[in-house]
């Protein structure tokens, strides 16, 4: 009956998204009926109540009996939408913020989209000019947070699932707000998509056809992407500085749909992907001056470039970090704010011992070379701009002692070896 789910069935666990709708309502009754017969990871059912109308509040009560009459446990978590240019889009991203936070490692969650929705999701894309990428449809599986999504509906039409639905006499609730044809979806699907089948009644299939080629086609641009991407990924000349980064050259040497497609498919699972007027942006950070430190900031972080590299930062690299650290106990490594931590090598210093960050005008005191400058030690170690703010100093009764990470030579003292916070990667 799922083709699609045969070779996860050593999944350790299958959660069904509920809604409490048809499709989900469909999708969750096939598995628990399939279960009986069949050896099937553990069912486990998800309602995500997201509060923006009041006959949502009933639905949880809905999903639970139709759980328990099925057997399927089920949790209901409830969400904060945050209010933004699409009410409809703040649902989705915090729903499925919700669905990567409850799927664990190798874990499943299936969701009921079907063949319907693909058609409505391909014009919907259409007509605010997405690329290959998106008319390629909703994907029948891709990554989800420490596990995957899985469409298995894709290929059924909303009149099976109805028909399925009526014949097992099982119940659904209709979302009042799918009739508000001010949400775009909602006018495509009771407005246009009508007309359009009247003329056309095997639009839904042909739609579904046309998404099934521009897969291919994004499948070969995928593989045209990692081949580039390959030549771009030297090692960085920081190894201890484990950021996403490219080689510039390697890219500047692509055409500029290579470029943008290399691009696209590397910042893909890292954050939400700009619009085409946006990608103005990577040609301003692309062609500045070789001085510059243009910055391109995206959705979920920002892509700098610096020594000859594309560098990409999100989370606690988007803050500079503040304050003093006291190190009372030099021996064991010391945790850093929102900048990750450092240890010492080799003996540790006495007297008051201190972790701080750059003020300007610092002096480091290095054997056979005097009293240098610490900017213009960092200038010659060729460091990013964006690493020496946050770089950590190791001061000792308030004099400058050590700079992490920094090799100085033979006989420099006090070793500080710093581990940068990471950054924590968005699969979407």
């Amino acid at each position: 009956m799922f083709p699609l789910l045969t070779s996860w069935r050593t999944a350790p666990r299958w959660h069904i998204a509920l809604s409490g709708g048809l499709d989900s309502t469909v999708l969750l009754h096939q598995l628990a009926t399939l279960a009986r017969t069949e050896t099937l990871p553990p069912l486990h059912a998800i309602h995500v109540h997201h509060g923006l109308q009041a006959a949502a509040d009933a639905w949880p009560q809905h999903c639970q009996q139709l759980c328990d009459s099925l057997g399927v446990p089920l949790t209901v978590v409830h969400v904060q939408v945050t209010p933004g240019a699409s009410l409809e889009a703040a649902a989705r991203e915090a729903r499925y913020r919700a669905f990567e936070q409850a799927v664990g490692p190798g874990e499943v969650l299936l969701t009921g989209q079907h063949r319907d929705d693909q058609a409505e999701t391909l014009l919907f894309r259409l007509l605010r000019g997405t690329g290959v990428r998106g008319l390629a449809g909703m994907a029948a599986e891709r990554a989800l947070g420490q596990g995957w999504l899985l469409r298995p509906l894709l290929d059924v039409s909303r009149a099976q699932l109805e028909q399925y639905a009526n014949s097992h006499r099982l119940a659904w609730v209709e979302d009042p707000s799918n009739t508000d044809t001010r949400f775009s979806r909602n006018y495509l699907r009771n407005d246009v998509l009508p007309v359009i089948a009247r003329r056309w009644p095997q639009f839904a299939q042909t739609f579904a056809r046309t998404a099934s080629h521009l897969a291919e086609a994004q499948g070969l641009l995928a593989e045209l992407a990692e081949q580039d991407l390959r030549v771009a990924s030297t090692p960085s000349p920081f190894p201890w500085l484990t950021l996403p980064s490219l080689d510039l050259g390697a890219l500047q040497a692509l055409s500029d749909a290579r470029q943008r497609n290399a691009l696209q498919h590397w910042l893909a699972p890292l954050t939400r992907l700009p619009d085409a007027q946006h990608w103005a942006g990577w040609q301003d950070l692309r062609d500045a001056a070789p001085a510059a430190t243009p910055v391109w900031a995206l959705a979920d972080g920002n892509l700098q470039r610096a020594a000859g590299r594309l560098w990409w930062l999100a989370d606690d690299w988007l803050q500079a970090p503040q304050g003093v650290a006291e190190w009372a106990d030099p021996v064991a490594p010391l945790p850093l704010p929102d900048n990750g931590q450092v240890r010492m090598c080799g003996l540790a210093p006495q007297g008051r011992v201190q972790v701080r960050y750059r003020q300007g005008g610092e002096m480091l005191q290095i054997e056979g070379r005097g009293h240098r400058d610490l900017k213009r030690l960092l200038n010659e170690s060729g460091l990013p701009p964006f690493v020496r703010g946050r770089l950590p100093l190791l001061f000792v009764d308030g004099q400058l002692q050590a700079v992490a990470n920094l090799p100085l030579g033979p006989g420099q003292g006090a070793v500080l070896h710093w581990l940068p916070p990471t950054n924590a990667q968005r699969l979407r």
